[in-house]
Order: structure tokens, then C-alpha cells, then sequence
């Protein structure tokens, strides 16, 4: 499979070459995964919560919304897999890439310079994306593109290395990255809270030893208190809202890493079945060694700091999404009905782009415009959402179309 056979959700950029032809021989699994993430992404314009606090006495509203939001802190929702899910992917893709690379001659500093090349487009890209409505430029790291640009040059250089030393290498990361933390002094009697954006008593406070990656008071937010002030910026950083943190880019490495190993399966010469009962052995014992950690107090599962519980247990769920779409899709070619989902896949840069770059704005005023202030009130204003959102992602989706008729294919 040729490298620019190969576009995943992260490794395409605006002001790239556009591929005159639609791409073969792909792991169609892949992009129908890929196609999966990035509709949960797209679909935020639908706005579920909203629906679900509109209608707050259904059961099926409160669990639709609250897998539309990210959760306070611990544990997850369908929501919050999918920043691991396009991380994970990357690393799926890459011994194609790595392979193609070399088959067509590239020496090592020819991988390495396009790698850092690519690094920073997916920095830059996600910096330029979260400042479209600032007055400056709004300097943030922890952003899905900048968190896996900041790995990737790293994820490259891991690629080239025995199956063996990147295990050895994925443990080290998620050790040192915990001990950091475990490591970092809990806050004393005289700490400011408000000062970091948080509460002594806030009800997702965990203690004991798992404190060590409680919200705002921990190594990751201190690291930024400095790193974020180099920047010029609007206001002195003193939190992130979200507890959100530059240095999750570290276990965001392990969840590459992660990928990488399910890639190596793939690309591997064994059976089709021996790859799927991989993948699913993986994903199991992953999800328990994560669940384990967290119960017994060593690390809690947490997202939104990407503690390596984080990594493992996200990691092992990816895994499985992988058996289930390589299993229906590439063992039993069960293609039919993927095409939605596959026009999205193919072009998710473009997606990415169109869903978080302002455009589905453009569509929702448009549509007020021509429709009418009141036309999303057809069936009542507790679902005004799902009718503008489902236009606006019907429209978006038909900008995809477009381009994979017309054989548009952005990549790096």
C-alpha cells in the first residue's frame, strides 16, 4: 500500500497536494473506522445534549446527550473516544507509509525531514483552527492536532525499531509520565483553588494517591503555568478550564504506539483470523489492565490529562473497534452500507477541517437565511437541533461527496 494511498485524520493539512486520482488498494477497515470517528465529530453540530435537556424525563435522550459530552474527569463517554480513536490510526497507517517510503528509495533523512515537515503542519494547524475567532493568535497545545503533531516526528522515529523495543519504549512512557505525577506534591492547606480554576470539595475530586491527578493541581497543569506564559497572550495562563494539558502529548505517544503495534499486525503476513483474534486479545487485556489500575488506586482513567490508565484502557477499547471493522469489513466484506461513512474517511482532513474550521457556520446561517428564523421548529423546539444539524451535516457531507467524485484528496 503506497504512502499517499494512506490519508489519516491528522496526517493531512490545508495548503497540501491535492491526489488527482482516488487512492487503491486501501485497507478499507481503516477508512471505514477513520469514517466513523470523524462522523462523531461532524455530528456535534446535531447538538444531542441540548435535545436531552429539552426532554429531561427520557431515558433515551439522557444517554444519547451524554455520549454526545466529554465526562467531568474519570471514566468515558462515545464522545470521549474520539480524539484516542484518531490518534490510535495514526499509528495504525504508518508501517504502510514507513514501507512505501523505502521501497521508493528514501533514506533515513529523507523519512525524517518529511516527518518533521508534517509535524509542524499538524501543530500549526490546530493552533491556526482554535485562533480563527480570537483577535491574536491563540496559543494552545492541547489540541487534537497538536497534541499527536508533537508525537509524531517521535512515533516516526519509534516505527524503526524492533516490535519488541517499541513495547519496551511504549512501557517506559507511560512509567516515567506516571511517576512524574506521582512524584509532584499534592496541594498544601494554604493552596488557591480559585486560582487554578477548581475547588477543594468539587465532587470529582479523587483522593488518597489518585489526588496526584486530580484537576488543575497536578505536574502537567504546573509544566503549563510556565509553558503557556512564553507565548504572548491576551491574559497570564493560570488554568485550562478543562484541565486539559500540554504535556498529554507523552501517553498521547503511548496511544500511537498503541496503533503502531495494531499496524504491525496488519501489515503482517499471518491470517486474516490470526490478526482479528490479535486485535481482540489486545483490546481485552487492555481494557482489564486499565480497569485494574484504576480500581486499585495505582492510576485512575482519566481523558482529559491522558493519564497512561488513560492510554491502556482507551487503547485496548480502539483495539476492539478495529477487530469489529477489520472483521465485518475486510474478512467478511461486508462493504455495503460503509459508503457514507467511507466518502468521510478518505478526505478526513477535509472533514476535520469543514467540522471545526467555521464552514458548518456558514451552513447553519445560510440555511436561516433561506429557510426561514423558524423552519428548524418543524417538530417542536425540544428537536430544533437535530433538524438545523442534520442539515448542516448533510451539507457537509455533501461537500465530501463532491470532492470524492471529483477525485480530491487532501493530503501532506
Amino acid at each position: 500500500m503506497k504512502e499517499t494511498e494512506i490519508s489519516h485524520e491528522h496526517t493531512q493539512a490545508t495548503g497540501a497536494a491535492i491526489n488527482p486520482a482516488l487512492p487503491q488498494n486501501r485497507v478499507a477497515s481503516v477508512d471505514v473506522y477513520r469514517g466513523f470517528v470523524m462522523l462523531l465529530m461532524m455530528a456535534e453540530v446535531l447538538s444531542l445534549q441540548d435535545v436531552a435537556k429539552a426532554l429531561p424525563d427520557s431515558n433515551f435522550w439522557q444517554f444519547i446527550g451524554f455520549n454526545q459530552s466529554h465526562v467531568p474527569w474519570t471514566w468515558l463517554s462515545l464522545h470521549d473516544m474520539i480524539q484516542p480513536s484518531f490518534t490510535f490510526l495514526v499509528g495504525v497507517v504508518l508501517p504502510y507509509s514507513i514501507a512505501s517510503r523505502k521501497n521508493k528509495g528514501a533514506s533515513f533523512g529523507n523519512i525524517l525531514g518529511h516527518t518533521i515537515k508534517r509535524s509542524f503542519i499538524l501543530i500549526f494547524l490546530g493552533i491556526f483552527l482554535r485562533s480563527m475567532h480570537s483577535e491574536q493568535t491563540y496559543w494552545t497545545f492541547e489540541d487534537t492536532l497538536t497534541q499527536i503533531g508533537l508525537g509524531y516526528t517521535f512515533l516516526v522515529l519509534v516505527s524503526l525499531y524492533s516490535q519488541r523495543i517499541q513495547i519496551g519504549i511504549l512501557v517506559f512512557i507511560l512509567v516515567a509520565y506516571w511517576l512524574a505525577f506521582a512524584l509532584y506534591p499534592l496541594p498544601g492547606a494554604d493552596f488557591n483553588y480559585t486560582a487554578a480554576g477548581v475547588t477543594a470539595n468539587w465532587e470529582h475530586n479523587l483522593s488518597g494517591f489518585a489526588a496526584h491527578w486530580n484537576k488543575n493541581t497536578n505536574f502537567a497543569w504546573a509544566f503549563d503555568q510556565w509553558f503557556m506564559n512564553i507565548f504572548p497572550r491576551e491574559n497570564p495562563f493560570l488554568f485550562n478550564g478543562g484541565g486539559y494539558s500540554t504535556l498529554s502529548f507523552i501517553p498521547t505517544l503511548g496511544t500511537m504506539v498503541l496503533g503502531l503495534l495494531a499496524g504491525n499486525i496488519l501489515n503482517s503476513s499471518v491470517t486474516a483470523r490470526k490478526k482479528l483474534n490479535s486485535f481482540a486479545l489486545y483490546g481485552i487485556g487492555l481494557i482489564l489492565l486499565g480497569i485494574i489500575l484504576h480500581f486499585a488506586g495505582i492510576n485512575p482513567i482519566v481523558k482529559r490529562i491522558w493519564t497512561p490508565a488513560w492510554t491502556i484502557f482507551s487503547g485496548g477499547i480502539c483495539f476492539l473497534f478495529l477487530a469489529m471493522f477489520y472483521g465485518l469489513i475486510d474478512m467478511k466484506d461486508r462493504k455495503k452500507g460503509t459508503f457514507f461513512l467511507m466518502v468521510i474517511g478518505v478526505n478526513s482532513i477535509a472533514a476535520y477541517v469543514i467540522a471545526d474550521g467555521g464552514m458548518r457556520n456558514v451552513i447553519n446561517d445560510s440555511l436561516f437565511i433561506h429557510l426561514g428564523k423558524n423552519f428548524d421548529q418543524i417538530l417542536g423546539s425540544a428537536y430544533a437541533t437535530l433538524i438545523s444539524g442534520g442539515l448542516v451535516l448533510f451539507f457537509e457531507w455533501l461537500i465530501l461527496y463532491w470532492m470524492y467524485k471529483k477525485k480530491l484528496f487532501i493530503k501532506i
